[in-house]
């Protein structure tokens, strides 16, 4: 018998989460050359989505599908590597599903409601009454569990996560005008000009990407929305907007549900999808009370963990010490004679003696030649810097050689490096 009506019994355990995981990325520059932007590493021991799937565990979420196709090899290491804890005998499932022409010998994921709807048996086998649809690209952390009691207490159609953000600034998202209720009056895509909050003039609600569905409504809409042949087989350019003109669509406020913040501070949602974005938002790990609280034992993000030693910080002579202020410095690491500041460094990353690092993102396996001076940096895994090198003090000389975006990040990658040489 379900105990989904029980005022105190989890939803969760009647839902399933399926992540679209095959973004390209393409804002991230050269990130996303080798891998999909879900697979990008973040916060020195994660990838981006490490934070959807940990939220669904953390919500109790135990049957989970994530949808890949763009550059997916690194994802699908990482989700095989890092997310093979599921049993099935105690009815959890860990699906990864590429594109792979299931339904179409000549189509892969051609939208996001694609994705959805090309893996229909699979739901079905699966037997959810519910579905959490989300992007695998975001960071944030986010109990489910509260849109869904909201969405079944509603009886919506479809619940929307959302998040106010200030006006002018929605223009780059989905913006969702609502009534005093939350009913979803309009769902505009990237709007000139936002529509405001009902108790608020100078905020928008901006869509959060994610959906929350009872499973047969949505496998019904799917069927109809591939059979149109003038829809782009979408959620936020075509399932949603049909959802506010011809059902019911209500808001989910993502300060409702939020996890994990610094008490006192705002709910915490980050899409990091260019090299400034990237490069601020892990930046900003390194604050002595960071808004995301990755120390969190109650809701921890989950990945997958190497084995690796301490790290370890050596030599204590005068210009040639190993130190760290402000900064994260992971597993593996060695901090030889060089100083770190307001840094983060993934991995098994190697600095070598009378190194000055500054507002640096690291990612894993990067050796750092002796005397390089790198400040407002994100580099690339497995890079090896010259001795000597410097970047971020001279921004003609940088932007010729690698990848500088307009507000000073500088961007680093092997074949940059190995075309100094050349």
């Amino acid at each position: 018998m379900s105990d989904r009506g029980s005022a105190n019994a989890p939803l969760s355990r009647h839902a399933m989460a399926f992540i679209l995981a095959g973004g390209r990325g393409s804002r991230l520059k050269e990130l996303t050359n080798i891998r999909a932007k879900p697979a990008v590493y973040f916060g020195g021991k994660s990838r981006i989505i490490d934070f959807a799937l940990s939220n669904a565990v953390n919500s109790g979420i135990r049957r989970i599908g994530v949808a890949t196709q763009y550059k997916a090899h690194s994802l699908i290491r990482h989700l095989q590597h890092g997310w093979n804890f599921f049993r099935p005998e105690r009815n959890e499932t860990f699906d990864i599903l590429p594109a792979s022409q299931r339904v179409s010998e000549t189509m892969w994921y051609v939208g996001t409601a694609d994705a959805v709807y090309q893996n229909i048996d699979i739901i079905e086998g699966s037997r959810p009454e519910y579905i959490v649809v989300l992007a695998g690209d975001h960071i944030y952390k986010m109990d489910y569990e509260v849109m869904l009691r909201q969405h079944v207490d509603s009886g919506a159609d479809v619940t929307v996560g959302c998040f106010a953000v200030p006006r002018m600034q929605a223009s780059a998202f989905g913006v969702m005008a609502v009534d005093e209720s939350g009913r979803i009056t309009s769902f505009l895509e990237k709007p000139a000009d936002p529509p405001a909050m009902p108790n608020d003039p100078d905020k928008a609600l901006a869509s959060m990407g994610i959906y929350v569905f009872e499973t047969r409504f949505l496998l019904d809409e799917l069927r109809r929305d591939a059979a149109d042949p003038d829809s782009d087989h979408d959620f936020g350019k075509d399932i949603i907007p049909h959802l506010v003109r011809k059902g019911s669509a209500v808001a989910h406020d993502f300060k409702d549900s939020a996890v994990g913040t610094t008490p006192g501070g705002e709910a915490y949602w980050r899409d990091v999808g260019t090299v400034d974005a990237y490069w601020e938002a892990n930046i900003d790990l390194t604050a002595p009370e960071p808004s995301l609280d990755l120390y969190d034992q109650d809701w921890p993000i989950w990945s997958y963990a190497e084995i690796t030693p301490p790290a370890k910080f050596v030599h204590d002579d005068d210009g040639r010490r190993g130190t760290a202020l402000d900064s994260l410095v992971s597993g593996g690491c060695i901090v030889s004679g060089a100083r770190l500041r307001r840094s983060l460094m993934f991995t098994g990353v190697h600095v070598h003696s009378y190194g000055e690092i500054d507002n640096a993102v690291i990612l894993p396996y990067v050796n750092v030649g002796r005397s390089a001076r790198l400040s407002k940096v994100v580099i690339d895994r497995g890079v090896t810097i010259p001795e000597g090198l410097v970047v971020g003090e001279d921004a003609d000389d940088d932007a010729r050689r690698f990848r500088r975006t307009e507000s000073g990040v500088t961007l680093i990658t092997q074949p940059m490096i190995d075309k100094l040489s050349g």
